[in-house]
This record gives C-alpha cells, structure tokens and sequence, in this order.
C-alpha cells in the first residue's frame, strides 16, 4: 500500500521482490493485476490506464526503485494490446507490462517501456 500523509492511500495489489532472470538482479516491483472482463476492452484500458498513472505518479514519490507493471492475460496482450493506437499509448505512458497465462498462472512475457 502506498500511504500518503492525512490523503487518501492508493493500493497495488502486488509489492514484491522479483527476480528478473535477464536482469540476473533482484527488483522490487509493484504488480497491478487487471481482467478486462468488462463488456468493453476500450473502457477496461482506460480505467487500467489511469489507475495505472495514478501508482505511478505516487510511487515516484514513496518508493521511486519500485517499478509499477500491468498484468493482463495473453488472450488480452493478443486480442487488444497488439493494436497500434494500443501500443502508443503504452509507449506514451511508459507502461510496462507482465504478461501471463491465465490457466499455467505463469509470465509469459515482461514488456518495459
């Protein structure tokens, strides 16, 4: 949980040590977990976009060596997230993304930007 003095405290589902095995170094990380199960994947990405801002604008502040991901399953990364405008806007906002299959419940892919 990112706590923020007499404000309101935004939480990320997930803060860890993970190791990157291309890295071969341990990172903290910070995982926000998203389902796009909504009747619209649009909508669902902008919701994800923003609260995905929003921890990033706080961590920068409480725990700038964290880095914030956004996890979303492969049939999601495939169906949506391979859209050029998608893709920009990923770019933009220095979204870094997990990846991960949803019935092995293992990362498939990390993806910085």
């Amino acid at each position: 949980m990112i706590e923020r003095e007499k404000r309101k405290a935004y939480e990320v589902d997930l803060g860890a040590e993970k190791i990157i095995a291309a890295e071969k170094n341990a990172t903290k990380i910070a995982v926000e977990v998203k389902s796009f199960l909504g009747s619209s994947r649009t909508y669902d990405f902008h919701n994800a976009l923003g609260q995905y801002n929003v921890y990033s604008f706080f961590m920068t502040e409480k725990d700038p060596n964290r880095k914030l991901y956004l996890a979303i399953g492969e049939d999601v990364f495939e169906d949506f997230f391979q859209d050029k405008d998608t893709q920009m806007l990923c770019n933009h906002y220095h979204v870094n993304l997990l990846v991960f299959d949803t019935n092995l419940k293992i990362v498939s892919k990390w993806l910085e930007n």
